[in-house]
């Protein structure tokens, strides 16, 4: 028998300003409109978030088929491929692809290829003197990570524009191996982060955790939090947060 299971033993952790869940104690959930998938709720205002982040595996004949109401997406693809019709327009989407669906919006997810889809979900604030944003698809790999705060061994890229139309940002970190956040972050800005590649220990609040491929974090606003990335391979985590809206 597994040790784990034997003695109760688990990385999950859930507090009142941040969580830790692992896939080892993740348990499959439903979401309307999507149809022969295996739905993770991840984040959720159940643990203290203000939005939602979800992992979604569509099988090969499942879907997902619906409206975004009064709430925003951004789906990322983490592995496969799959089809999407968002707002009326046709797109394929591969591992590393991404779609910004604004909130009124019809969407359709079909003709899955082991895609593996991690959804941020918001309700949408709209911001007087700024129109809506459209439906958004781009590709990671065709944006150039940036050298956060000058360190070329910590990069960034910024998958939505930033402008006040939007009122969330969706990043990818990466970071070489000894690679650090230069310093502990406290903020207004809460986060959902899914870890895409390799390790490292993340503090948050008072604790520090290892963590790996597969985790997900969720950190509340002003939660302290610090990173480095560890071992032989660099570290990438893609996390949400929200921005350019009054308190």
């Amino acid at each position: 028998m597994n040790t784990n299971q034997l003695f109760g033993h688990t990385r999950d952790v859930v507090k009142s300003r941040y969580a830790l869940r692992t896939p080892a104690g993740f348990v499959a959930s439903c979401l309307p409109g999507w149809r022969n998938c295996l739905v993770i709720a991840q984040i959720s205002p159940g643990m203290g978030a203000h939005f939602c982040q979800f992992q979604i595996d569509v099988q090969p004949n499942g879907e997902g088929r619906g409206n975004s109401g009064e709430n925003e997406w951004v789906v990322y693809v983490v592995k496969g491929k799959c089809a999407a019709n968002l707002g009326g327009t046709k797109h394929k989407l591969a591992a590393g692809g991404f779609a910004y669906v604004p909130a009124q919006t019809d969407f359709y997810f079909y003709q899955s290829s082991g895609a593996q889809l991690l959804i941020f979900q918001k309700k949408y604030q709209a911001l007087a003197g700024w129109e809506k944003p459209g439906v958004l698809v781009g590709e990671a790999a065709a944006i150039a990570g940036q050298p956060f705060l000058g360190n070329k061994d910590a990069r960034l890229q910024v998958l939505l524009p930033d402008n006040p139309s939007f009122d969330m940002a969706v990043n990818i970190f990466t970071y070489q191996p000894g690679a650090t956040l230069p310093f502990v972050e406290t903020h207004v800005m809460e986060h959902g982060l899914l870890m895409l590649a390799g390790q490292g220990i993340y503090r948050l609040d008072a604790d520090w955790h290892p963590v790996q491929a597969g985790d997900v974090i969720w950190m509340g606003p002003y939660c302290p939090q610090w990173f480095v990335a560890m071992g032989a391979t660099a570290a990438s985590y893609i996390y949400y947060k929200d921005v350019n809206r009054a308190l």
